[in-house]
């Protein structure tokens, strides 16, 4: 409830007469002008001249990175896997906490094989995409699309010459629709 100061000639008691003294505010004397609080920069900053001029994230970024997004998106397609199957093997005569049992192990199984293997996949293709830019010192589609097809070949390379080249011609293809998708996406959608 705000303070609503009375009148000095209203009598009151002396319990009220302290309700009328004005109650302290700390801050009443700090003046801050509103734009220079919220008018926050749009522009990233950053701690040294060179990091501003470089255009990407650094190899050791971009291992981290694509790491990370396989084995977060493998794990989360594989718990869903895992949690189907699970749900499909339930018998009638399951208990409760064998139902429950049998969806959580079906569902981590399936989810840390499937997460591993995803990242093991962006583990590579981050390898061969910084391995490409250090080697042609640029940065372009024609990097991307190469460490797909790399990294497909060399990811079934032990299951024989013509998997591997499947596998990489798979790679290159999905590597190529997600690059030019994204410049899309950007041409497009204002973000």
């Amino acid at each position: 409830m705000a303070y609503q100061p009375r009148a000095p000639d209203q009598s009151s008691t002396p319990d009220e007469n302290t309700s009328t003294r004005r109650l302290y505010n700390p801050y009443q004397d700090l003046r801050l002008p509103t734009q220079t609080v919220y008018n926050l920069p749009t522009s990233p900053e950053f701690l040294f001249q060179e990091e501003s001029v470089a255009q990407r994230r650094s190899w050791g970024e971009n291992l981290t990175y694509y790491t990370g997004i396989g084995y977060l998106a493998g794990a989360t397609a594989g718990a869903a896997k895992g949690f189907a199957t699970g749900v499909k093997s339930i018998e009638s005569t399951d208990t409760l906490k064998l139902r429950i049992n049998r969806i959580l192990n079906g569902s981590g199984h399936t989810g840390r094989q499937i997460g591993n293997r995803c990242g093991v996949i962006g583990l590579m293709y981050a390898g061969l995409e910084s391995g490409m830019v250090a080697v042609r010192d640029t940065d372009d589609v024609m990097n991307s699309v190469v460490a797909g097809l790399g990294t497909g070949a060399l990811y079934k390379a032990a299951s024989g010459p013509r998997s591997a080249a499947v596998a990489g011609a798979i790679g290159g293809v999905v590597v190529g629709l997600a690059v030019t998708g994204k410049q899309v996406m950007k041409r497009y959608v204002p973000i």
